[in-house]
């Protein structure tokens, strides 16, 4: 067994390059990008559902009140 605090030598210290950190910017921008869309989406489908059922629950009503 090795001791706790020596280091694994196949473990190499990574400094990204500007061009690495910005090819990572650019994937960051784009994975926010794409969540949004994905929220956008989910939240229109979300609305027209809960339009729906309104206009469900409103027929509902005026069917018993008659």
């Amino acid at each position: 067994m090795e001791p706790a605090c020596r280091k694994d030598k196949s473990k190499v210290n990574w400094t990204p390059t500007r061009g690495d950190r910005t090819k990572m910017r650019t994937a960051q921008q784009e994975a926010k990008q794409r969540q949004r869309a994905e929220i956008y989406a989910l939240n229109k489908v979300m609305t027209e559902l809960e339009q729906q059922q309104f206009e469900a629950f409103c027929k509902q009503m005026q069917s018993q009140g008659e």
